[in-house]
């Protein structure tokens, strides 16, 4: 067994410095080469470099996809800050968008108020509606105008298109308006164009109600409904709405004034006419036709509705 390991060393050594050698001479022919500075050895240098270097991209893969991650996730977090940079101001314009309607209704009704014609005779005072009652139980609405501009208890109010209600308590800087709504309101009208009267009555309702009608049967829904002046509290001859029947049976009217969105009322200054402070007064004088009181005497009492 000495022997034959021996023999195995005997053959191996030479072949060992063989090789080191050939490695060596190659070693020396390559730095040989790489340093001599030629087209053609540089060619040559090039090919070897293609032929037997081996190709790195295998190895760099993990490295890429490392990298690419980490650039998607840090353009996912700089989406994810613009995403909520648009949604605040998404809501900022939001709230722009209702501040901007507002203004346009509010400008729209300004608008209203100042195209609508009335009779010249009449002149008025524009108020801001600064609150409402707020009960079911109690339709009316405070304006920012009272006595110091003129404001007297009983005038009529409306918005820029129909007649909304009556001044029912003024102070020195504010006055309250009872609006056509209201159960305590009773209001003579005219029914255009069969010319009927009767008594406009709130019940608290979006529509109130009509009664005392002369004829029922000559009126029609849609038909045109004014205030006939009876009494004297209200002007004649302005828009209140459109005659329609309810879900009673009743007929009853569709305002015109729009109630849900009551910013600014027209108060209409109503020339003094003569008032009945004596109940004595409210006696006809003989010789009156006994047909005409209840026709006076509904007329007073829708003056003091």
């Amino acid at each position: 067994m000495a022997r034959d390991k021996g023999t195995a060393d005997e053959y191996v050594r030479p072949i060992r410095r063989l090789l080191i050698g050939i490695l060596l001479l190659c070693l020396i022919g390559l730095f040989i080469l790489w340093r001599i500075d030629s087209p053609r050895v540089e060619r040559l240098r090039a090919g070897l470099v293609d032929k037997f270097v081996p190709s790195m991209e295998w190895a760099l893969v993990p490295v890429t996809k490392t990298i690419g991650m980490l650039e998607n996730f840090q353009s996912y977090q700089r989406l994810y800050e613009q995403n909520q940079e648009l949604r605040n101001e998404l809501r900022q314009m939001q709230a722009w968008k209702e501040a901007a309607l507002q203004l346009e209704q509010k400008n729209a009704k300004l608008l209203d108020l100042n195209n609508v014609r009335l009779d010249p005779r009449y002149t008025y005072v524009t108020g801001v509606v600064m609150a409402d009652s707020g009960s079911p139980f109690r339709q009316s609405v405070l304006l920012n105008v009272g006595a110091r501009d003129g404001i007297v208890d009983g005038w009529a109010t409306m918005d820029g298109i129909g007649l909304v209600g009556r001044i029912s308590g003024v102070g020195q800087n504010t006055a309250r308006v009872i609006l056509l709504t209201d159960s305590n309101s009773r209001l003579p009208v005219t029914i255009q164009p069969s010319g009927q009267r009767a008594i406009l009555s709130g019940d608290n309702s979006i529509r109130p109600s009509l009664d005392f009608i002369e004829t029922p049967e000559l009126i029609r829904p849609g038909d045109r409904v004014i205030s006939s002046g009876d009494g004297g509290v209200f002007p004649p001859g302005i828009l209140i709405g459109q005659v329609a029947k309810g879900p009673d049976r009743r007929l009853r009217v569709v305002l015109a004034a729009d109630y849900e969105r009551l910013d600014y009322l027209r108060v209409l200054r109503t020339h003094e006419s003569e008032r009945i402070t004596d109940p004595g007064s409210l006696i006809l004088p003989d010789g009156t036709p006994e047909a005409e009181a209840p026709a006076l005497e509904t007329g007073a009492e829708a003056g003091d509705g």
